[in-house]
């Protein structure tokens, strides 16, 4: 069966949320290499559990506990519809103290380092019918809605900052609801996934990313 059309994990809400918390600091970890931090996993757990850490920066520090925030959040939010506002409050989080605005759409222009495409400035009723339009197409399984969601989001540059966090924690929430496991880019394939992305910014095909990203960077609880 065509990957586009199946879920990759079929978890209960109980599982997945269980799998999110046990994974959060490794999460946070491999989500700060987008923000270039240098921070090892056991400082990065360490200051997830709230104590400090000698040599690690405010900056670091701010972007980690914001992760943490957004990442609590997301788990109170199973029951709760995703939409455009649910993206936005993560992002408040994720983006707190970091950036011009949190929480709230895009008003300026922005550009991408190392790619042509420029993102429009984000006008929220046309961001509400494209998320539409990703839920409600029927050649998508669950899962792969998840992951355009993320993709989506990426490539809109619909914050100020923030935006490749957000888009993970906002594409897990929806996955976390459906029972469909997590996204985290891990070591291993934040080069290769960078390089598609830059890609994808170019010419929005959907294609090969996704697949990366549903082969690669796609976890779940696997039982016997």
């Amino acid at each position: 069966m065509d990957n586009q059309l199946r879920n990759k994990f079929n978890l209960t809400a109980r599982q997945n949320i269980f799998l999110v918390k046990k994974t959060m600091p490794e999460n946070i970890y491999h989500a700060g290499k987008f923000e270039n931090l240098n921070t090892t996993f056991p400082q990065t757990e360490t200051i997830v559990k709230g104590l400090s850490v000698a040599g690690v920066g405010t900056h670091a520090v701010q972007v980690i506990l914001n992760m943490k925030n957004a990442w609590t959040h997301a788990l109170t939010s199973v029951e709760q519809r995703f939409d455009l506002d649910t993206l936005c409050k993560i992002n408040s989080f994720v983006a707190y103290n970091e950036s011009l605005e949190w929480g709230v759409l895009r008003n300026g222009k922005v550009g991408i380092s190392g790619v042509n495409y420029v993102p429009a400035i984000p006008v929220r009723a046309v961001v509400e019918k494209d998320f539409e339009k990703i839920f409600e197409n029927a050649n998508l399984s669950t899962t792969y809605k998840g992951i355009h969601l993320m993709l989506y989001a990426m490539r809109a540059q619909l914050f100020w900052d923030g935006n490749k966090r957000s888009a993970i924690i906002g594409a897990t929430t929806w996955l976390m609801q459906h029972g469909c496991g997590l996204i985290s880019i891990t070591d291993d394939y934040f080069e290769q996934f960078n390089t598609l992305l830059s890609k994808f910014y170019e010419t929005n095909d959907y294609t090969v990313i996704a697949d990366f990203v549903y082969e690669n960077c796609l976890y779940g609880i696997e039982f016997e």
